[in-house]
């Protein structure tokens, strides 16, 4: 399903972990759909308020939770650079669709990074 939502189709996902090499493309590609992955669900299951738009935001953390290994199997991780680059992400996801009072931290709040 096609993101329909302007500010996100154009949007460069997780760009400052792409142009550091310590992260491996295709590692970092995976983080990118799990975001796109939200978004479809967003717009497929349209939230009326913030708990359900964290339910679906800390479902996807978990989804990044289980690329630690990912990362560590190809000799990087998610560190302090990736946690704000990924953090930013979310709350930008919740922003473009109208959750611009959305707290970062419980959009993430699942999160074991």
């Amino acid at each position: 399903m096609p993101i329909t939502n302007q500010q996100l189709s154009g949007h460069m996902f997780l760009r400052q972990m792409y142009a550091d090499s310590y992260f491996p493309d295709h590692v970092v590609d995976r983080g990118r759909a799990i975001l796109l992955r939200l978004c479809e669900r967003i717009e497929a299951q349209q939230p009326s308020d913030l708990e359900a738009l964290y339910a679906l935001s800390q479902a996807a953390t978990e989804e990044f939770n289980s690329l630690e290994a990912e990362f560590e199997a190809a000799g990087s991780e998610i560190e302090t650079v990736a946690r704000e680059v990924i953090a930013e992400d979310f709350w930008f996801v919740a922003s473009a669709y109208g959750f611009t009072d959305a707290d970062v931290e419980e959009l993430i709040a699942t999160r074991d990074w």
